[in-house]
């Protein structure tokens, strides 16, 4: 299969069914790799598509193949990448840099001043994020909100994070600045 086999596309309503295979997926994956990755619930998922803040990836067969998802933090003056996931079968097809490219396209179109982030432990998303614009930074220069980082708790490194009091981790952050474009 190539990826111009499948289909990346704002998610919507219906796409709702596949929040626990992708849910279920990003826990495997993180176990699989032994990196961290935040938690998220089906009815996180769900609400972000609900949303119109989610993009997802299937086959024209309507196989599911990828998902990510935006969030807004310190009244939209940052938006964060977050979820990103191809499930396995799809890997290495280039699906992840697709999802990303829209997913991008989504928060400058919605929020086109906000400053766009992402934290990562990833080398191939911080290629992806590098040809989008981003550039890696220190936690100093991403959201400071409370929220974000108590999404980092159910990640295997918090324990990293919270003894380096939320300045230091294995992730790697990441920040787009539109007034540098």
């Amino acid at each position: 299969m190539e990826s111009s086999d499948i289909v990346v596309r704002l998610a919507h309503a219906a796409d709702t069914d596949f929040a626990l295979p992708i849910a279920a997926e990003m826990e495997a994956s993180a176990r699989a790799r032994g990196t961290g990755i935040a938690k998220r619930s089906p009815e996180m998922i769900k609400e972000k598509i609900l949303q119109g803040k989610a993009i997802i990836a299937f086959t024209k067969d309507g196989v599911w193949a990828g998902f990510s998802y935006l969030q807004t933090w310190e009244q939209e003056k940052f938006v964060s990448n977050s979820g990103l996931i191809v499930a396995p079968a799809f890997r290495g097809l280039g699906v992840a840099a697709v999802i990303k490219q829209r997913l991008f396209e989504l928060c400058r179109m919605r929020y086109p001043e906000a400053r766009i982030f992402g934290i990562t432990t990833g080398g191939a998303v911080m290629k992806i994020n590098a040809r989008l614009g981003f550039v890696p930074v220190t936690y100093a220069d991403i959201t400071q909100d409370p929220a974000f980082w108590e999404g980092c708790k159910s990640c295997v490194n918090y324990p990293i994070l919270s003894a380096k009091g939320l300045k230091h981790c294995l992730c790697t952050a990441m920040l787009f600045e539109p007034s540098a474009q």
